[in-house]
């Protein structure tokens, strides 16, 4: 096994890599447009020169394979060009047919490949198929890089549960708002807007009761663009007030709860089991085929995913004041993987390496 990895590889060249890259780049664009399906870009070389590239721009429509394809002018050029996608190629009809069938019916000289996709309706059958048609098939080139690029799209597909991002600010002493749970401005605004592009980049965002009550969110896209997220909110008891913003009907939204269930235009009442749990609401989101949550809190919420082990990453924020008092923020295992000052502010990213 080892020897026919290293087989593949050898004919992997800085050439390669480097049109990979900019395959990965182009697959980036994607983000907070596509999902559920997992971000992509294709590069198509001739010679040293692209002659075609794209991305998968919107869910629902053509994948990165076709794009790229569409723009080579000179389609005699394919046999003897390179094609570089940074994920399988699908083998089977979804919204759009397949693309393994679309490489084959172009015939290019050499098809590299950077992660092969976990989805079982895919799983290796992209890569066969072109193979079986005697094109060159090589796989593995960046291929941690390009999992991590699409770290959500793996997630819901091996552990059956969307990416958890957790997310909160707190005060140089370690708290996440005062004792009267007010949390206003722990960060600065240049922190806040990354917030609003976090949530165009994510498929789902929740909150627990209390934030729900205390901070009345309206959990949207403000300060960038981009669309906003299913809006989701703990309310066991039903005991929020119908003039929060999380029920102005503006956007998707669900509200778990115990009581009742009940959908009007865009707002859905879920009645789970008494006394349900985290898992529970997953499970749901799973269902419906929501591929990243960003939980916003509050610290007993945010806490709860700590303990069970529920996240993937966290993003914390430790702003330039100190409350001397207050409801202490929750507490991450391990160390930062990244951090980065923004103005006043220090921004830490956690992983959930379980």
């Amino acid at each position: 096994m080892q020897k026919d990895l290293h087989l593949a590889h050898s004919h992997q060249t800085a050439q390669d890599l480097f049109f990979m890259r900019r395959a990965m780049e182009l697959a980036s664009l994607g983000l907070g447009q596509v999902s559920p399906n997992p971000m992509v870009g294709c590069v198509i070389v001739h010679q040293g020169q692209v002659i075609g590239e794209g991305y998968h721009e919107k869910y629902g429509e053509a994948h990165a394979e076709p794009m790229a394809i569409a723009r080579v002018k000179e389609k005699g050029l394919l046999p003897a060009s390179t094609l570089y996608v940074t994920l399988e190629p699908c083998a089977h009809h979804g919204k759009t047919p397949p693309c393994a069938d679309l490489i084959v019916s172009h015939q290019p000289g050499r098809v590299v490949v950077g992660a092969v996709d976990s989805n079982p309706l895919v799983g290796g059958k992209g890569i066969a198929r072109i193979k079986q048609a005697g094109i060159q098939v090589e796989t593995g080139l960046l291929e941690q890089e390009i999992r991590h690029q699409n770290r959500r799209f793996f997630t819901q597909m091996e552990k059956k549960r969307p990416y958890v991002l957790l997310k909160w600010a707190q005060t140089r002493d370690g708290f996440i708002a005062r004792t009267n749970y007010d949390s206003k401005w722990i960060s600065n605004p240049l922190s806040r807007q990354l917030v609003h592009r976090w949530r165009a980049e994510e498929s789902a965002i929740l909150v627990g009761t209390r934030t729900a009550y205390y901070d009345n969110p309206r959990l949207n896209v403000r300060d960038w663009t981009g669309k906003n997220p299913l809006r989701l909110v703990i309310d066991r008891e039903l005991s929020l007030a119908p003039e929060l913003h999380l029920f102005d009907d503006s956007q998707p939204t669900l509200i778990y709860n115990e009581k009742r269930a009940k959908r009007t235009r865009q707002t859905q009442w879920i009645q789970l089991n008494e006394g349900f749990g985290l898992q529970d609401i997953l499970n749901d989101l799973q269902q419906r085929n929501i591929q990243s949550l960003l939980v916003e809190g509050g610290a007993a919420l945010l806490r709860d995913f700590i303990q069970q082990g529920l996240w993937d990453e966290a993003r914390v924020f430790t702003g330039n004041t100190n409350f001397g008092q207050g409801i202490p923020a929750a507490t991450l295992p391990g160390f930062p993987v990244e951090q980065f000052k923004l103005d006043q502010d220090l921004l830490q990213i956690y992983k959930n390496h379980e």
